[in-house]
């Protein structure tokens, strides 16, 4: 039998689509293989800047490796912890809140005292020009968060201004800050909540060691 009688036999047609499928898997495994470590690192790199930008100060210990889980009623929250000598002095972690045009994820980091350290915003779809304003390459006003807490300023005044708050707002996108301001404040509950947890304390009879 000569090749070309072989070829057109139904089995060399199999054997050959499977030779291409098998060969073509593996080339995708390798590709995939070969390209996640340089994903990881890139994804790396960029959450390192983003703990950065708002946990400004040296720390003695690799926060992408030091962190904590926690659960809320929606969703679970991966907390980064900063330390000195071996204690927590501020935590970094993600809080959403809901823009105009969908959802608005934020960067947050606090200190062990409540106070706001920094607070940046890693991906929203607000209307450039408008609601675009929280960017930091826009505006100043996302740096306003610095150094605030759970009384600074009061309860009642955790809003923008147009609903009796401190906060300034946006000439015709109210509803970015206000997602903002939101996710913020719902960021210093949570600290404040999950406190023990976060510094990673201890509970003893009579208090908090």
């Amino acid at each position: 039998m000569d090749f070309e009688q072989l070829r057109g036999k139904l089995y060399y047609q199999v054997l050959l689509l499977g030779g291409v499928a098998l060969v073509t898997t593996a080339a995708l495994a390798f590709a995939d293989k070969s390209t996640s470590v340089d994903i990881a690192a890139a994804q790396a790199r960029d959450m390192q800047q983003s703990l950065t930008q708002v946990l400004p100060g040296r720390y003695d210990n690799d926060l992408l490796k030091d962190t904590v889980l926690l659960a809320t009623q929606s969703e679970e929250v991966t907390v980064y912890r900063a330390r000195r000598v071996g204690r927590v002095e501020a935590v970094v972690f993600k809080v959403s809140g809901p823009g105009y045009a969908g959802p608005i994820d934020c960067m947050m980091g606090i200190d062990r005292g409540g106070h706001i350290t920094g607070v940046r915003v890693i991906k929203h779809k607000e209307t450039p020009g408008l609601g675009d304003k929280i960017e930091p390459a826009k505006g100043r006003w996302i740096y306003d968060f610095e150094d605030k807490s759970l009384g600074n300023p009061s309860a009642d005044k955790w809003y923008v201004k147009k609903d009796g708050g401190v906060f300034d707002q946006f000439a015709g996108a109210t509803i970015t800050p206000r997602g903002v301001v939101r996710a913020v404040k719902g960021g210093l509950d949570f600290f404040e909540k999950n406190r023990v947890q976060l510094l990673d304390e201890t509970v003893v009879k009579g208090g908090k060691s």
